[in-house]
This record gives C-alpha cells, sequence and structure tokens, in this order.
C-alpha cells in the first residue's frame, strides 16, 4: 500500500467514535503520526466520562502506528491552543487538522431552545475555529521563519449545512458557517503553504441513527480515504473547496454563485422589483430541495 501520510503529524477532532475514528485509524495507517482527540460526550454532547480517544490510540499502536490521546474541548480557546501545542511537542511539528467533533440537538426551529442553539453553534463552528486559529498562527509563524510547511486543513460541513435539513435548523446552520469559514482561511492561509478544504460526509453513525432510515447508507470509515489524500503533500493545488462523500461517490459541491442579474441604471422602485425578480427567478436553477422537504 502507498503510505500517503509518512512521517506527517495529524490532529482529529472528535476522533474518540464515528467518522473520526475512522479517519484516525485512516492516517495512521498511512504513516501519520496522530493527535486523537474526544472529549467524551454523548450524542447530545453531556460528559460520559468515557475515553474513547485512549481505545483508538491502543488500535493505532497495536497496528505498529504511533498517536496518542487528547480529551480537549475543541471549543475551548486555551484547551484548543493546548491541543496543538500537544502536538507540535509530542512529535516536532503539526501537518494535518482535520477538524471533526461535533454533536445534535435536533429540534423543529419554533421548538429550540436558546442552550440548545448554543451548544451545537459552540461544537461545531467555534470548534472548528479555534483549533485552525491555534494551528493556523503556528504555520504562519513557521512561514515567517523560512520553515513553511505542506500544511493540510479538512473540515467537516454536510449537506445538511450546503442543502438544509428540516428538524435541524441549529445544525444546519453551524455546518453551512462551516462552508463559509473554510472558503475564507483558505483564501488566508494559502500565503503560509496551508490548503483548507471540507468534506460533506454521508455515513450511519450515532448523528444519524435515529434522525432517518440509515440502513442503506455508507459506513464512516468510506469517508477517510479522501481525507488522507487530501491531508497529504500531493493536494497542495486543490484548497477552498467542498466535497460530498456518499460511499463510493464523491461530488465537488457547488456553492452560492452569481447568477441571473438585471441593472435597473438607479434606485429600484418597490413595484418594479416583483416582475423583475420573478423574472430572475425563472431564469435561475431550481435549488435542490431541502433534506426532509
Amino acid at each position: 500500500m502507498s503510505r500517503l501520510l509518512e512521517g506527517r503529524v495529524a490532529i482529529v477532532t472528535g476522533a474518540g467514535r464515528g467518522i473520526g475514528r475512522a479517519h484516525a485509524l485512516e492516517l495512521a495507517r498511512h504513516g501519520a503520526q496522530v493527535v486523537v482527540n474526544d472529549f467524551g460526550v454523548s450524542l447530545a454532547g453531556e460528559g460520559t466520562g468515557e475515553s474513547p480517544a485512549e481505545e483508538v490510540v491502543a488500535e493505532i499502536v497495536a497496528a505498529g502506528g504511533e498517536a496518542v490521546a487528547n480529551g480537549a474541548d475543541v471549543a475551548d480557546f486555551a484547551d484548543a491552543e493546548a491541543m496543538v501545542r500537544q502536538a507540535i511537542e509530542t512529535f516536532g511539528g503539526l501537518d494535518v487538522l482535520v477538524n471533526n467533533a461535533g454533536f445534535v440537538r435536533d429540534r423543529m426551529l419554533v421548538n429550540t431552545s436558546e442552550e440548545e442553539w448554543d451548544a451545537v453553534v459552540r461544537v461545531h463552528l467555534k470548534g472548528h475555529f479555534a483549533p485552525l486559529r491555534h494551528a493556523g498562527a503556528w504555520w504562519r509563524g513557521e512561514a515567517k521563519a523560512g520553515r513553511q510547511r505542506a500544511a493540510r486543513v479538512v473540515n467537516t460541513s454536510s449537506g445538511a449545512g450546503l442543502q438544509g435539513s428540516v428538524g435541524q435548523a441549529t445544525y444546519s446552520a453551524a455546518k453551512a458557517g462551516i462552508a463559509g469559514l473554510t472558503l475564507v482561511a483558505a483564501q488566508e492561509m494559502g500565503r503560509y503553504g496551508v490548503t483548507v478544504n471540507a468534506i460533506a460526509p454521508v455515513a450511519r453513525t450515532r448523528m444519524t441513527e435515529g434522525a432517518f432510515d440509515t440502513s442503506a447508507m455508507a459506513v464512516p470509515e468510506d469517508n477517510s480515504p479522501v481525507v488522507a489524500w487530501l491531508a497529504s503533500e500531493e493536494s497542495g493545488d486543490v484548497t477552498g473547496r467542498v466535497i460530498e462523500v456518499d460511499g463510493s461517490t464523491i461530488t465537488v459541491e457547488n456553492g452560492w454563485t452569481h447568477g441571473p442579474s438585471r441593472d435597473a441604471g438607479a434606485r429600484w422602485e418597490a413595484a418594479a422589483v416583483g416582475p423583475a425578480l420573478r423574472q430572475l427567478l425563472a431564469e435561475a436553477p431550481t435549488p435542490e430541495p431541502v433534506y426532509g422537504a
């Protein structure tokens, strides 16, 4: 087997179970030294007292790889900084950040509490920002010191964030935010040798089971080869993209783009907006339906 990540150091957040666990094992299989992060929470984000990260580390070590466990809350700014520092101090650097941690508290919008909104947005969106911010600052420092690395970030969005999902307003908003963060980070961090992409994984996990019928869905491991390639030095010409992975199918997602337009040549009169906008909507592609619609 070709080992794409020999000698590279990676952090995978939310790697104790599901898709994150599969990512950590796949990166290690390709030669990466892995910091396996997991805060040890339930599907709804409640503490469980378990340490699934240690179990994944044991699997990697038993297979001849190198890994250490990390129990950081990735949405805690100081914890995220310490996690990045752990990778650097343990393995001598950092090349790959895979942001994957998250949980769901699904509700119809009018039933969603403020606490549920804050918790989900915090773990997904801030939980991407905080590790990315600290890793990015270190990569910037390395580049300025003449030690630029072929660094890679793989974020985790979702079809819910790209097309929307009924009953998942909070989760959809957070995942849409991650897609937007990916675009901006790719542009800002390219000068330091960093690429930033996102995947929209489809898999049967704790987060999808119970929400709908998952019997025909792909398994978590189906997503990880795409992450391994995006984490490799080979992928240096790919950045700012969102890639859906659904079993054996990979799809490059096309985000918001400018569609049909009209210039009135002056400030629009409200009465003229309706006919013009309806004409533009008739010319524009029909949006993909929201999941569950």
